[in-house]
């Protein structure tokens, strides 16, 4: 077998779809939807709507968000597709491995690493800000020294809070899907509940006069806004890593990742709307948009509530990516790219690799500064939709592969559009961030080339 050969080959179809059977079939398509808003609505929805209108678009934010949410349904459908044919686990990785061949599998499961540890790490670290600051309104500090990443010039030496919340939702998921699920479904009631309640409260202070002039930036405002805010809908895809533990998966799948989408575009929307009503696009420029708002009415104990929203927020968004995560680590380690052990399955879950990827978020988010990281959980992101998104040609002309359950409309128009649209997000991003990026994939490649290569 030839170099070429060896890094492209595909891994036998068969035996990658029963590869899965010691994990145990739980999930129903509300769980999928409860690890999708979860994963999806975090602090975004409090923030974004205000800031993006502010700068970019005016009361037309919610036009902003329903074109990002119809761009990013391109992805969905082709996600939902790739899930539908080929529920196993790996999401995105799997999917490259068995279309594309090893190598572009391994870059893809290389590029997913990226983005789930990084951001459930960076959000980590914002969970332990928000903590302190509900910690400061009942007049409890902790110490400096256990406040922050290390920096030991400034006396502070790891994130404690970060650390354990990290450590705690790791245990949680260890002890089984069951329990993990319904913790999250209550986090993510607690959410949706939040979320409706500043809605319902707002409705009765917006001034249709702040909606005026509705696209004071015109539709290049639009625009820009949608690129901006295209970002607040990714999570989306971590709903396809659960296929192994999904019951029905071919069509459970579909409706948790599409289902996902559209629940998601309601709230993000009815948020704008009410948020931009409440209060002049002008003066939504500022840290927290909604609590500002909510003080502007004279609500502060709401705005206190809405705190607690974000930390739900924040909580189910590391459930899901840590879930997400830990499946695409066993799956590439089931497929001898990674050593065995983080294939392993013990007591239907597999808590080697569950573990691993817990540990190493929990010393990222305890002690190194991500501020400079978290354009990387983009583009890897966008890598996996590229990949997705154009693999669809090839997984419908794949002989073994027969689809009964979702397929894309309109095909090959959107899985293609879906793949340009890509690039060009990609397009948009920094220098630093390519840099970056490329030492990373570097990185990757040396690992493949001197273990999953020959393994």
């Amino acid at each position: 077998m030839s170099f070429w050969q060896r890094a492209l080959r595909k891994p036998d179809l068969a035996q990658t779809l029963q590869a899965d059977h010691q994990l145990a079939r739980t999930l129903t398509t509300r769980d999928l939807i409860a690890l999708g808003i979860g994963a999806v609505i975090g602090t975004g929805i409090f923030i974004l709507p205000g800031t993006v209108a502010a700068t970019t678009s005016g009361p037309g934010i919610t036009l902003a968000f329903l074109l990002a949410a119809v761009v990013c349904s391109l992805a969905a459908m082709c996600y939902a597709e790739f899930a539908s044919a080929l529920p196993v686990a790996g999401s995105a990785y799997a999917y490259g491995n068995i279309v594309f061949g090893q190598l572009f599998g391994w870059i893809i499961g290389w590029a997913l690493i990226l983005e789930y540890m990084l951001a459930v790490a960076a959000v980590s670290t914002s969970f332990a800000a928000y903590f302190r600051s509900l910690l400061a309104g009942f007049s409890l500090t902790l110490p400096q020294a256990i406040s922050g990443s290390f920096a030991p010039a400034q006396g502070r030496y790891v994130d404690l809070i970060a650390v354990v919340v990290v450590l705690v939702i790791g245990l949680l998921l260890s002890r089984g899907l069951s329990t993990s699920m319904t913790i999250n479904r209550l986090m993510v009631g607690v959410k949706l509940l939040i979320i409706a309640l500043f809605v319902f409260v707002g409705c009765f202070y917006v001034r249709p006069t702040n909606w005026q002039p509705y696209l004071p930036f015109g539709a290049k405002g639009i625009l820009a806004g949608a690129s901006l805010v295209f970002f607040a809908y990714l999570g989306f895809d971590a709903v396809s890593a659960s296929a192994p533990e999904v019951k029905d998966p071919q069509k459970t799948l579909p409706r948790g990742i599409i289902g996902t989408l559209i629940i998601a575009t309601v709230l993000y929307m009815l948020v704008a709307i009410v948020l931009t009503g409440m209060v002049p696009y002008t003066k939504l420029n500022v840290a927290d948009p909604v609590a500002f708002a909510l003080n502007l009415i004279h609500q502060p104990k709401l705005a206190g509530v809405i705190s607690i929203g974000a930390l739900a927020g924040m909580f189910t968004m590391m459930m899901t990516m840590i879930y997400s995560s830990s499946r695409l680590v066993y799956a590439i380690g089931r497929d001898g790219l990674l050593p065995p052990s983080f294939g392993r399955v013990v007591h239907h879950l597999p808590n080697h690799a569950l573990w691993t990827v817990t540990v190493i978020i929990a010393v990222l988010g305890g002690l190194v500064p991500l501020t400079q990281l978290v354009n990387l959980v983009n583009i890897g992101t966008l890598i996996a939709f590229a990949f997705v998104s154009i693999g669809i040609i090839p997984l419908r002309r794949h002989k073994q592969i027969e689809n009964t359950g979702f397929k894309v409309p309109g095909y090959p128009v959107v899985p293609i559009l879906s793949f340009l649209f890509c690039l060009l997000l990609m397009s948009q991003l920094p220098l630093e961030t390519w840099l970056m990026s490329l030492i990373w994939f570097g990185i990757g490649l040396v690992i493949y080339f001197s273990y999953g290569f020959w393994h």
